[in-house]
């Protein structure tokens, strides 16, 4: 609903525009009506940092009302007193954003304490009951070693309902182009920290499969129209993390779109994506497809050699 934060990560493509841009917002009405025109059981709403808006509790509590599951995303320095406008909720989820441990997460958003602060405010909003999330990027300068400790941490000192995890993308407007992944690291990576922990250690809030793909013993094709992005100008074609123009409705973006154009092999700008907003579709299809290789994957932990 907005592009504005309170914070200026160098890693984030969404903050580099004029004010203009930034100062707009949807309205409620406007992403109230986004849900209803897609149609999706799952609604994210990053930014920006959401918790800015005005009307936040209103597009909150709209979504919810249609018994949409809703991942809030926040760098919480907002969270812990905006906490009292929101209701606990099955289908609510705070999904904080927190880039690895302290050194690495302050370095990330180049701001000290946000690390504190996040933790503080994850710990108040379980403590509200609220269902709580971390939203973590990997980028290259954390071994695998520190993110399986920072897992640990999640799941034993925050006791969140799951992680999030993906490698950083290369987004165009981002200031800083040197610490992204490409996919030979981003596979090198994750074998080595499942080489340390399994899936049975850490609670990932995405599937097994989308987890074996990263550690490079899937090969899937993108599935861009799985997430799609509605924001101030409009449905983003072809995807979150590519902005290749924009459709006036939902219908348009399905039907205008010339899908067979991206994914990696196809279109320069994908070669080292492997990000969850475009594979864990293709996965989610293929463990519905073949539900017992998944129970193996599961079982039997994920191949790292």
């Amino acid at each position: 609903p907005l592009f504005r934060c309170n914070l200026a990560c160098p890693g984030c493509g969404k903050i580099d525009y004029e004010d203009k841009i930034l100062n707009k917002r949807l309205s409620a009405q406007q992403c109230l009506d986004a849900v209803d025109e897609c149609g999706a059981p799952i609604v994210s709403i990053p930014g920006g940092e959401p918790l800015i808006h005005k009307e936040i509790k209103e597009i909150v509590d709209g979504i919810v009302a249609r018994k949409k599951f809703v991942y809030l995303c926040t760098n919480a320095l907002l969270m812990e007193k905006n906490l009292d406008k929101f209701t606990p909720s099955p289908y609510l989820t705070f999904s904080v954003h927190l880039d690895g441990p302290e050194e690495h997460h302050d370095k990330a958003v180049n701001q000290p304490g946000t690390f504190k602060r996040a933790v503080s405010a994850i710990k108040a909003a379980k403590a509200k009951g609220f269902r709580v999330n971390v939203n973590c990027t990997l980028f290259d300068q954390m071994n695998a070693q520190e993110a399986a400790t920072f897992f640990d941490f999640c799941m034993e000192e925050l006791n969140v309902e799951g992680i999030t995890v993906s490698p950083g993308y290369a987004y165009e407007r981002a200031p800083d182009q040197e610490n992204f992944l490409n996919r030979t690291k981003t596979k090198e990576l994750f074998r080595d920290i499942f080489r340390l922990g399994s899936l049975k250690r850490w609670r990932f809030s995405q599937s097994t499969m989308f987890m074996d793909f990263l550690a490079g013993n899937q090969e899937y094709h993108c599935t861009p129209w799985g997430n799609p992005t509605r924001n101030v100008f409009g449905w983003q074609k072809p995807c979150y993390l590519l902005a290749e123009g924009y459709t006036k409705s939902f219908a348009a973006l399905m039907s205008e779109t010339d899908w067979d154009t991206y994914g990696t092999g196809k279109y320069e700008k994908c070669a080292n994506c492997m990000v969850h907003c475009g594979y864990e579709a293709t996965a989610v299809n293929h463990t519905l497809a073949h539900p017992l290789k998944a129970l193996k994957v599961l079982l039997k932990g994920i191949e790292t050699e």
